[in-house]
């Protein structure tokens, strides 16, 4: 069963509607599915997690949450979908209880009533339920929002860029609570900058100046990056990287980390490569075949994109 159908949709900003967010984007998440849209800042996630949860109406195209449509059925969407959006929307002056209660009688519901489901996330919070939101860390604001999003017991959870600003630890907690979620049946749609939190999902949607450039499981996306991939150092990381670029047997290089990745345009010409780097006598060198990961492919994609 499809539980998001995303269908051509556009939206666009400015007088003029010069500014294009989201360019013919389509579409599914299947029921209790865990589905990313990962991509940076400016890619239209948060615009189309708008317009998902029915805060904002498209210019073209047409979308449904749990086969209701998003402008037609705006009421028994709300009823049905959790929203997190990526700036802390709760009420700073409410305490965590005072806020929970206020969202659960929204809904006309109670946190007892619905307390199962938030019960492994609340409990992490509850010894500070007195404290104001406002005053709570960037992980505990975290996952009382997601309490507030999850206590009327929703079919389908957005959550927009969830982990940003937070730390390392919060981030891996967060993931393994939306594990746990998914277990529970609820569809859940996650949008993130991070490249390293696509493989967190069942499949995932790589997204760039409005538009999807790939959906596929994360392994798929990987397997589907047919080039021979190195990574290379030197002690003149600048000036090797220069070279590379004007060489005539790269089709990308760019740094990675401690490395520069090189992407050769055919297995050919490998050997081309490993004399260039032992022709340089740097006792630092390392070159090595690497496994690309999302980021490599992301990064590919926007390349042909761009070309």
């Amino acid at each position: 069963m499809i539980s998001i159908e995303v269908e051509n949709i556009v939206k666009t900003y400015g007088k003029k509607k010069e500014v294009t967010a989201l360019n013919d984007i389509s579409f599914n998440v299947q029921q209790g599915e865990l589905f990313g849209i990962i991509g940076p800042d400016g890619a239209g996630k948060t615009s189309l997690f708008r317009i998902l949860t029915t805060l904002l109406l498209a210019d073209n195209g047409k979308a449904a949450v749990d086969g209701f449509d998003v402008v037609k059925n705006y009421k028994e969407i709300r009823k049905r979908v959790g929203y997190m959006p990526g700036k802390f929307s709760l009420y700073p002056d409410l305490s965590v209880e005072e806020n929970l209660n206020f969202f659960a009688t929204i809904f006309n519901t109670s946190i007892k009533e619905n307390y199962d489901l938030i019960k492994d996330i609340y409990v992490q919070i509850e010894p500070f339920k007195k404290r104001k939101a406002g005053k709570l860390s960037g992980g505990m604001k975290q996952k009382l929002a997601l309490s507030c999003a999850l206590i009327h017991r929703p079919s389908v959870l957005f959550l927009d860029e969830p982990t940003t600003g937070v730390d390392a630890v919060s981030r891996k907690e967060f993931w393994e609570m939306l594990k746990g979620l998914k277990q529970q049946g609820i569809t859940i749609s996650v949008s993130t900058p991070y490249m390293d939190e696509a493989g967190l999902c069942d499949r995932v949607a790589l997204m760039q100046n409005g538009k999807i450039l790939s959906i596929n499981s994360p392994q798929g996306i990987v397997n589907d990056f047919a080039k021979p991939l190195w990574a290379v150092k030197s002690s003149r990381m600048l000036h090797l990287l220069n070279e590379l670029k004007q060489t005539d047997f790269t089709a990308n290089v760019y740094p990675f980390g401690e490395f520069h990745h090189v992407v050769m345009k055919d297995a050919s010409l490998n050997n081309e490569l490993k004399n260039l780097i032992l022709a340089r006598a740097d006792d630092n060198a390392v070159i090595a075949t690497v496994t690309p990961d999302i980021e490599d492919c992301f990064i590919a994609l926007m390349k042909n994109i761009n070309e």
